[in-house]
């Protein structure tokens, strides 16, 4: 065959002039078929394209594109090039793409309200893929679903969210529901592609419909920061308070609180130094030198000093030996100091605080 090409080659240039008179006409391509032209390009120089984060309208009609066309001679190929180098270079702002990433920039910016209309006028569209938005909502918004719905549902968002993602939510379902579910992913075999977009499209539906809450975070978790930096009087009035109207509230309550004697108990011993960088060494002493002898207290002040630098807790123990009488307030006040940091650390992820009910 090549034997037959090599004379094309030399004969064709000579017919095109006798034919023509000169070169042929330059190719005008539509904005769809130089995106073709593009993207055929980069895949023949080796380039790894995110092709499969388009969404799926998308990327069928360029493979459509990219089927209905043959060749394309070198000069159109070097003006596309061109052109498209020149648009790339001129690009002085770009947007996110989206509904989904439109919110994600201007989260802050506008109403939970607002945000939940848009997103559910996005949901609507055929044209969106709703596992988009499915896959990236945390765990504990997708657990009630995957517990309250059919397991064939289920089946289907376990089969489509990432591996470690429905590992873990399998993990958290009891057994009995979890073995409902897993089974039910064996029948999923034949499920057709629209199906389960529908699928998708109704379960982001309904999570749309939830309305907005005015708190990130449980009622437990708020009643329990408050207390946490309350005098222990006031603390422990509420708690007896709590558990005379509902006793199973004050006792998640209780689970949620973290005070200076919990420390021992709920910090890693590796962490004890965060917390002497992040607190002022006065108030250090002025804590410590509170808590010695106090049942409780004691062993927290021990335990930070056992965990950290034995050069630095010998100079602590050294001012707490001069520190005169303490007044309850200052003590609590610097006792609240160390907690507050120790919440701040555990928020920004810096250290992660033992459950109450981890073995």
């Amino acid at each position: 065959m090549s034997q037959d090409i090599i004379p094309l080659a030399r004969i064709l240039p000579e017919r095109r002039a006798v034919v023509s008179g000169g070169p042929p006409p330059r190719r005008v391509l539509s904005n769809r078929q130089k995106a073709a032209v593009i993207v055929r390009y980069l895949l023949t120089e080796g380039t790894n394209l995110p092709i499969s984060s388009l969404p799926e309208h998308m990327q069928a009609a360029l493979a459509e594109q990219m089927g209905q066309m043959r060749l394309i001679d070198r000069t159109t190929l070097d003006e596309v090039v061109a052109q498209f180098l020149t648009e790339l270079e001129s690009v002085g702002l770009s947007f996110p793409g989206g509904i989904e990433g439109a919110l994600s920039m201007m989260d802050g910016h506008i109403s939970q309200s607002a945000a939940s209309r848009l997103r559910r006028m996005a949901s609507q569209s055929s044209k969106v893929d709703p596992w988009e938005r499915i896959t990236s909502l945390p765990v504990d918004r997708l657990l009630p679903i995957l517990a309250d719905e059919a397991v064939e549902v289920g089946a289907v968002m376990l089969s489509k969210l990432p591996v470690a993602k429905a590992a873990e939510i399998l993990g958290r379902l009891p057994g009995d529901r979890a073995r409902r579910v897993a089974y039910a992913v064996s029948m999923t075999g034949q499920v057709d592609p629209e199906t389960v977009r529908r699928i998708g499209a109704a379960l982001l539906a309904e999570l749309d419909n939830q309305p907005p809450r005015a708190f990130d975070t449980g009622p437990v978790e708020r009643v329990g920061a408050i207390l946490n930096v309350s005098p222990a009087l006031t603390r422990e009035d509420v708690l007896q308070g709590l558990e005379a109207e509902d006793a199973g509230f004050a006792a998640e309550v209780r689970k949620a609180i973290f005070t200076f004697v919990h420390i021992p108990a709920r910090l890693s011993p590796r962490d004890a130094p965060k917390i002497t960088r992040l607190v002022e060494q006065p108030v250090l002493v002025t804590a410590l030198a509170a808590a010695a002898g106090k049942p409780g207290l004691d062993e927290a002040a021990e335990f930070l000093l056992a965990n950290i630098s034995q050069r630095l807790a010998q100079g602590l123990r050294e001012e707490m030996a001069t520190r005169g009488k303490i007044k309850d307030k200052d003590a609590e006040e610097a006792m609240t100091a160390i907690i507050s940091a120790i919440r701040s650390l555990e928020t920004s992820g810096e250290i992660t605080l033992i459950q109450p009910d981890e073995d």
